[in-house]
């Protein structure tokens, strides 16, 4: 079953495995699930951030130490001794990199580079890891941890300085520790600079190299960089060539020593120079190894880049492609019935009301308007304060006011239609970039009067890093300390368009579009949702000319619901028309259980898809769902302003719902009724994404179905014990007994086909040709030698309309010359033409391998 031993400079990606570690499952625990992963086929296990991160993360991404492998999942011999196993069975290690934040924990000083730098200011030598302007005498830093406002605390008594142990500096061991005068307030533990601790409490604070501030100052007032809208996750400078050094060492040097194979990059949009950093990241990298003796050999990367509408990835990125969600979307599309549409626009309207009706685009704009003017002020309030200070410069620019140039910078941060366009200071805008930022320009002017046009296009200009209008006769650019100011506007306008998009589309408008939830994913668009077989197969032989070895994936940790869930409201939507009369009827049936008029109908409509989705589904995580899912489409409650009525009212509805036997029976019912279309869908789009060019990775337990949601939900434990027992189950030759096996067979048989046979899928004779079938209900491709074939893939899309037309009936499918085995069922097939009925009538998916 092993796989065959190889060195690391010969592990070729073909297929990752996600493993989430969290205190409660760290490096040991992963070590435990080796032969599973191994025995299903996968060639690298991919692991979520293993650097030291807060306290009882449960995530990860939180980093507070760059320095050290997390002790709280078993530290650098834990991460060793799993890496040793895997290499030992020829499986690879990647690993998940955070480079563009670092976290503000509590007590702060876990994050000794946070200490010092509150507590030393510019004098301290990590200064330059944060974005902060430390041209403010005093006060540069906000900390916004305050329950009420500086005065009233004071006044309360709430702040004192004590002396404290507390860990040593960056450049001292981790358990060495000294004592200092601190300053706390509740749980929070702040530094106090040198000379002032002996000061009346008022001065003392006032003498900080930070602010001590509420809580709610941050959004209008914050002056760091920070990661979206989180303040306790502070943007990192790796721009810097120290800082990269000091942030990646650990990793570079475990990639130089053959430990890792491999990196998973975390929000590269975020960076100020994305390709810049995959360049520094790439020939680090390959001198690490090439100093170990390895060969300057460059790591597989992938970086978590959401690519929206048609957009590509970047050609000049050193990498090997994104995370996936590109493939992800359009797997959904090409399994999608287009006749959804029309009914559950009707539906949604008759429920709906407010906000979330009519075009999706108007929610998108609204709920980006949100971002920029509410939860983002601060960032945009920057973005100002350049543009006024660089038409100070430039007699020609000064008569462009403060108001205009904010007027204008909000319309365009909603107008852009990606995360952002890709300008390096110094170097020519290309033609897309331009085009990208010139199209916003067009859509911004349409919500500004015609005197704001030219302020508009003077903005377009700036951040695409073109010349100050004037310099060039006299005007100035406002010499050196101008010219920094223009390359800074140029790649903060970059870093703040990520941050929009994503809090704006991602965590506001998919909350408040219910119309049909499963598109509602990272990277979707809910307005453009369904592609034809011919759409795919060209974005398949694309890919595999050009990325081939992108992730592809169906779920991840960051995926709104799992792909099991949004294969069974798939399914619900095969019939649109039962779908929305079902929904109607479990809304009228719901009526008792409603609070008067508390309950929008938006909210419900994602009520009902949501147990669909998961059934059967327990309180707590429904209830923690829907409490999530109502904050963050910020309509009646939020995160920070809490509607403690509507939320009642909310979650009494659905608990009203579960413990309701007629209606839950009637849920159960309504599932029960499309599992046979849920199988086809679930089975189909799995098969797809692991035979599609690209490395397929598999998030941790989904080779079983598994109907979660966002996350925490997510990060539930898996079950390993009943994986690997059905997996023997099945390799012991036992038939499949559900869809749990099912979905087992063909995600085994998928990555050890792969295993052995690579060179189908990498490499030089890793074609994609579509296959020819007589119906637009089958979709097949092979891959490998495009005039040989080594593998058929042939799954079932649609299967309510095949079941309407009657099923396969005389389909046929042209299969290539030669003799195939389907590694699901044992059975062989001659090349030439045959029935699909008599390849797929056990399985909805066939898996063809050429004997």
């Amino acid at each position: 079953m092993s796989a065959p031993q190889v060195t690391g400079a010969d592990r070729q990606v073909l297929s990752t495995y996600r493993l989430q570690l969290r205190p409660e499952f760290g490096f040991a625990d992963a070590l435990a699930v080796v032969d599973h992963v191994d025995r299903l086929g996968v060639s690298h296990v991919y692991l979520s951030p293993v650097l030291q991160a807060t306290p009882g993360s449960t995530h990860g991404y939180d980093v507070v130490d760059h320095s050290c492998i997390s002790t709280e999942l078993g530290g650098e011999a834990g991460l060793r001794a799993l890496a040793d196993a895997l290499h030992a069975r020829g499986i690879g290690l990647v690993a998940d990199v955070v480079p563009n934040h670092m976290s503000v924990p509590t007590p702060l000083w876990h994050n000794r580079v946070m200490w010092s730098v509150l507590r030393d200011g510019p004098g301290s030598p990590y200064a330059r890891w944060l974005d902060v302007d430390w041209t403010v005498p005093a006060r540069a830093l906000l900390v916004p941890v305050l329950g009420s406002r500086i005065g009233d605390v004071l006044d309360a008594g709430e702040l004192s300085v004590e002396t404290a142990e507390v860990p040593a500096g960056p450049d001292r061991p981790a358990a060495e520790t000294v004592t200092e005068s601190v300053l706390r307030y509740y749980d929070h533990v702040l530094p106090v600079r040198d000379g002032t601790a002996d000061l009346p409490l008022p001065q003392l604070v006032d003498r900080q190299w930070y602010r001590l501030a509420y809580w709610r100052v941050a959004d209008e007032e914050l002056n760091y960089r920070r990661f979206f809208d989180v303040d306790t996750l502070a943007a990192v400078r790796v721009e810097d060539p120290d800082v990269f050094e000091a942030t990646h060492r650990v990793l570079l040097d475990l990639y130089g020593e053959g430990v890792l194979d491999g990196f998973r990059i975390d929000h590269p949009d975020g960076l100020a120079d994305p390709r810049g950093y995959l360049r520094r990241l790439r020939d680090t990298a390959r001198a690490a190894r090439e100093r170990a003796g390895g060969g300057a050999v460059e790591p597989w990367v992938v970086v978590e880049k959401i690519l929206e509408g048609e957009e590509r990835l970047p050609e000049d990125w050193p990498c090997a492609g994104t995370t996936g969600y590109d493939t992800l979307r359009r797997i959904t599309g090409v399994l999608l019935d287009p006749s959804y549409e029309a009914p559950l626009s009707l539906l949604q309207a008759e429920l709906g009301g407010g906000l979330g009706v009519g075009d999706f685009h108007q929610t998108v704009e609204a709920s980006k308007r949100e971002v920029v003017e509410l939860t983002l002020h601060a960032e945009v309030q920057r973005l100002v304060d350049l543009l006024v200070d660089i038409c100070a410069d430039d007699v020609h620019l000064r008569d462009h006011t403060r108001r205009g140039l904010h007027e204008s910078v909000v319309e365009l941060l909603v107008a852009m239609d990606r995360y952002r366009a890709y300008v390096v200071p110094g170097e020519p805008a290309d033609a897309e970039a331009v085009a990208v930022v010139s199209e916003a320009a067009h859509r911004a002017k349409e919500h500004l009067p015609e005197d704001r046009h030219a302020t508009v296009d003077l903005v377009v200009d700036l951040v695409l890093g073109g010349d100050l209008v004037g310099a060039a006769d006299g005007g100035g650019d406002g010499g050196t300390a101008g010219r920094a100011r223009r390359r800074e506007l140029v790649v903060r306008f970059q870093q703040t368009c990520g941050p929009v998009m994503a809090k704006g589309v991602e965590d506001t408008a998919f909350y408040r579009w219910h119309r049909f939830v499963a598109v509602n994913e990272v990277g979707g668009d809910p307005a453009r949702t369904v592609l034809s077989p011919e759409e795919l197969h060209a974005f398949a032989e694309r890919t595999a000319a050009t990325w081939p070895a992108t992730m592809t994936t169906l779920s991840t940790h960051d995926t709104k619901r799992s792909e099991d869930a949004r294969a069974r409201l798939l399914a619900a939507v095969e019939d649109p028309e039962r779908w929305a009369e079902q929904v109607r009827s479990w809304h009228e049936a719901a009526a008792p259980l409603r609070q008067g008029d508390l309950v929008d109908g938006g909210t419900e409509l994602l009520l009902w898809q949501t147990l669909v989705a998961t059934w059967p589904i327990d309180e707590e995580r429904l209830t923690g769902y829907l409490t999530k899912a109502v904050r963050e489409a910020k309509t009646r409650t939020t995160w920070t302003t809490p509607d403690e009525a509507y939320e009642t009212a909310v979650l009494d509805l659905a608990r009203g719902v579960l413990a309701d036997e007629q209606l839950a029976a009637a849920v159960a019912s309504f599932v029960d009724g499309i599992a046979a279309h849920t199988r086809v869908v679930t089975l189909s789009q799995k098969a797809l994404q692991l035979l599609l060019p690209g490395v397929p990775d598999v998030y941790q337990g989904t080779e079983l179905v598994d109907r979660s949601l966002v996350d925490p939900d997510n990060r539930r434990a898996v079950d390993y014990d009943d994986r690997a027992a059905r997996l023997a189950h099945l390799d012991g030759g036992g038939a499949p007994r559900d869809l749990d096996d099912e979905k087992l067979l063909v995600t085994s048989r998928a990555l050890r086909l792969r295993r052995r046979r690579p060179g189908a899928f990498r490499g030089p004779a890793a074609g994609y040709a579509p296959v020819p079938t007589s119906t637009g209900n089958a979709l097949a491709f092979a891959r490998g030698s495009l005039e040989a074939p080594d593998v058929l893939l042939v799954a079932t899309r649609r299967p309510g309309e095949l079941d309407r037309l009657g099923g396969w009936g005389r389909h046929t499918i042209a299969l290539p010359e030669g003799t195939w085995t389907d590694v699901l069922t044992g059975r062989g097939h001659d090349g030439g033409t045959r029935q699909l009925e008599e390849l797929l009538d056990r399985l909805p998916v066939a898996l063809l391998e050429r004997a």
